[in-house]
């Protein structure tokens, strides 16, 4: 029996649009991923994937059809319920990690959880547990820029993951990072997923991350094809 699907689209399109000037990026998007599924999306610069993963996600509204995170489509949301629900189910790791340069390692992960309304103590403890997940239990008290490029990369997969989501969504999440960091941080986000058994779904340019995953898509002219 398959796993409870934890987000899914049907039929989605989206359209840019300025003046005149009208740019169809997804044509009709069908996709689903299941608890515990480690999902790649491949496909040339400007494709769409981001902007796929933005819809999924609930930071762009889609042109025409429908997502569903956890069995709740976005549709019926208002902006701020999508922002709830997004904090309780999804996490996400970018190409740059989008750290809080003014705040600790430790307070960067712990922010999300905050942000939701856990005490204090509860958000450092979970924060500190997590960092030590990913390695960087001796780096707490470090900001971003004490940090290395892995390292900070490392830490925004904790500050993902510390709200324990259904799933997380990677937009090349190693692609600013040298070979062998990529794929070590790469190796970290597997773990992890299989530890905690939530979803990954990572867009990513690196063929060599692709044998790891259990399905490969390919987004080319607006469709999203297995490959």
């Amino acid at each position: 029996m398959n796993n409870p699907v934890t987000l899914a689209c049907s039929g989605l399109r989206k359209t840019f649009s300025q003046g005149d000037l009208h740019v169809e990026v997804l044509k009709g998007v069908d996709f689903e991923v299941h608890d515990g599924g480690c999902i790649g999306i491949i496909g040339s610069s400007g494709s769409g994937k981001s902007t796929l993963l933005h819809l999924l996600g609930g930071l762009d509204k889609p042109s025409a059809g429908e997502v569903t995170v956890a069995g709740v489509s976005l549709a019926g949301l208002s902006a701020a319920e999508i922002g709830r629900w997004r904090n309780q189910k999804l996490g996400f790791v970018y190409q740059f990690h989008h750290l809080l340069a003014e705040f600790t390692a430790l307070e960067n992960v712990a922010l999300p959880l905050l942000v939701r309304g856990e005490r204090p103590q509860a958000a450092r403890d979970a924060a500190v547990e997590m960092l030590a997940q990913v390695g960087l239990k001796q780096r707490l008290q470090h900001k971003p820029g004490e940090l290395s490029g892995g390292e900070r990369q490392r830490a925004a997969i904790a500050r993902a993951l510390v709200t324990r989501p259904r799933c997380i969504l990677a937009d090349e999440p190693t692609g600013n990072l040298d070979e062998h960091t990529a794929a070590r941080v790469f190796r970290v986000m597997l773990e992890l997923n299989k530890i905690h058994g939530i979803s990954l779904v990572m867009a990513t340019h690196n063929n060599r991350l692709l044998d790891s995953l259990d399905r490969v898509y390919e987004l080319s002219e607006g469709k999203l094809r297995a490959r």
